[in-house]
């Protein structure tokens, strides 16, 4: 089933994405940041970055192709709201990012496809895959276009400002002579991983030269920014077409929701349960148990009790272990629960 027109001429910024992470942004995640966001918000959500070379491989696609998945719970949302949904991969053979593209493309329904040209993690680099490419400027420009020869899709790519050092008008500029529609730049090098400040000036040289070399490609900003509210002022001062969100939704969940209201026990433990929910109606025993460990921290947080609450919830390993746990907590501590 096939997505059809190129959205990204046609939406209007600010754009407001949640960024594709490791075993957080699965179907179950993407679809709770959507109900407990203004409606609409974020504009572009991202799949886990999935593996070309595991979708080419017939046991190595059954491993992989559940960062593809999509619930019918989230497809109804997504369509209702209007948001776009992009798979983001990652290698680094060009027959194989055409032969993979091809299958995502006849078998899925995504607005997009995302090249990661950005992942700082040392066995993705040691792939040549990820941020290794922006040293390898033949490899990337190969990749791109077996892709887009492969697609009907958009494409675009998310990068950073360079592998060992600031490297932002070569590589960039490389990347604007591309046949790109959107290009998602991350303010800092490989050598940083996820340390250090963010890059910003460099994020705004990025747009300067969009702007010289193909101001039709959007260009995104990308990199410790943990409001709508700053990401209005980094949009105003740099010039990007929008902002993409990492982090910032680890420490607020409500990221997408801008308004002024008090989250408070009851809000986060609804959250929690809605998630449990959405992970189990989309998973079964399909995804281990312990990845929802990660998220416990960002609903149980900033009230009365949350530490112990927390820990608890720690040392659950199933669904039913951890609605006792709420259920007890709630009786005891959400008045009229």
């Amino acid at each position: 089933m096939l997505s059809s027109g190129n959205f990204w001429k046609d939406l209007k910024g600010p754009l407001y994405m949640l960024a594709p992470m490791e075993d957080v942004t699965d179907t179950a995640f993407r679809e709770l940041v959507m109900r407990i966001s203004t409606p609409g918000l974020p504009h572009i959500l991202f799949t886990e970055f999935t593996s070309v070379d595991g979708l080419c491989h017939p046991v190595g696609r059954e491993k992989v192709s559940y960062r593809l998945k999509v619930s019918d719970s989230e497809r109804e949302l997504l369509d209702t709201l209007g948001i776009k949904l992009i798979a983001q991969v990652w290698g680094n053979d060009p027959e194989k990012f055409s032969s993979a593209l091809k299958y995502i493309e006849e078998e899925y329904s995504f607005d997009a496809i995302d090249i990661n040209m950005g992942c700082p993690v040392k066995n993705v680099v040691a792939h040549g895959s990820g941020s290794a490419l922006i040293d390898s400027e033949t490899q990337a420009g190969e990749i791109i276009a077996a892709a887009r020869e492969s697609l009907t899709l958009p494409l675009s790519v998310k990068t950073r400002i360079g592998f060992k050092y600031k490297d932002t008008e070569r590589w960039i500029s490389y990347l604007l002579s591309q046949p790109l529609d959107a290009i998602t730049v991350h303010g800092r090098i490989q050598k940083q991983m996820s340390e250090g400040e963010t890059d910003w000036n460099e994020i705004g040289r990025a747009v300067g030269l969009r702007n010289a070399i193909a101001p039709d490609i959007k260009l995104i900003g990308n990199g410790d920014v943990s409001s709508l509210e700053e990401a209005n002022e980094k949009i105003a001062k740099y010039g990007t077409d929008g902002i993409m969100f990492g982090r910032g939704i680890f420490r607020n969940p409500w990221l997408f929701y801008p308004f002024n209201i008090d989250i408070g026990i009851k809000e986060r433990t609804e959250a929690l349960r809605l998630h449990l929910d959405l992970f189990k109606k989309a998973w079964g025993e399909g995804r281990h148990f312990p990845i929802l460990k990660r998220f416990f921290k960002i609903y149980l947080s900033d009230f009365p009790g949350a530490a112990s609450f927390r820990s608890a919830m720690m040392d659950v390993n199933s669904f039913d272990e951890a609605e006792y746990i709420i259920e007890s907590f709630s009786m005891e501590k959400i008045p009229g629960s």
